[in-house]
């Protein structure tokens, strides 16, 4: 099990739905150079341990949610929603194994 650390993962991070694979998916930095999209997810990871979502709603227009995070080990949780294995987490990538 890899230890991450949580300053690391703080920040806003946006899927780049381009990257994935069959068993990962991968998210890039807000500031990255992501190519034309229709609606991105993403999220915001911030230093008191709550995160902001957002992802496309059913006209196009992003819906948020929020709640608490966490760093369990190598897995990052979110709220109920997501407990994802991190697989790598940079500065400019976080890949977190794909949920069954």
């Amino acid at each position: 099990m890899a230890a991450y650390r949580d300053d690391l993962l703080q920040g806003r991070w946006v899927h780049s739905h381009e990257e994935d694979t069959d068993a990962e998916m991968v998210f890039r930095p807000a500031g990255y150079a992501f190519p034309r999209s229709r609606g991105r997810t993403s999220f915001e990871l911030h230093t008191d341990g709550t995160y902001v979502e957002s992802a496309p709603g059913p006209v196009d227009v992003p819906e948020e949610s929020t709640g608490a995070w966490s760093l369990e080990g190598d897995r990052l949780v979110l709220g109920t929603d997501h407990a994802w294995e991190i697989t790598e987490a940079s500065n400019d990538r976080l890949a977190v194994r794909k949920q069954p």
